[in-house]
């Protein structure tokens, strides 16, 4: 099943070669929200692992980012002791523009509206 999630980067870790077979990267995304006139706040770690990780090379601190991610979980066991893990596996990060985050951007300057064709007339009388 797939997620989205969309906020601020606030840290990006190095990669880290956990096994002979298995590398990691996290970074975390600050995600705010307002409910009934008070704002929360949440620091959402995610995980990329193996080729995924160079998908963190792209974004930077304070990149607002729209983030795709499955929800995993792991059993673990060791020394008869068991524990279980739940990850958010990243499989895709979109750097947002100014527009989508809701911040000001100036209207179009009359030079950029194309002018109108007189060959084409789309009143429908």
């Amino acid at each position: 099943m797939a997620f989205e999630l969309t906020g601020r980067v606030i840290d990006v870790f190095d990669a880290v070669q956990v096994s002979d077979s298995f590398r990691k990267r996290e970074f975390v995304v600050e995600k705010k929200e307002n409910s009934s006139g008070t704002e929360f706040t949440d620091y959402v770690k995610f995980q990329l692992t193996q080729d995924r990780c160079n998908l963190a090379d792209q974004i930077r601190v304070n990149d607002e980012v729209r983030i795709s991610f499955n929800i995993r979980g792991n059993r673990w066991e060791k020394d008869g002791r068991v524990s279980y893990f739940t990850n958010l596996d990243v499989w895709k990060i979109e750097k947002l523009a100014d527009q989508e985050m809701g911040t000001f951007s100036p209207p179009p300057s009359m030079e950029d509206i194309p002018p109108p064709t007189e060959e084409f007339d789309d009143l429908p009388f």
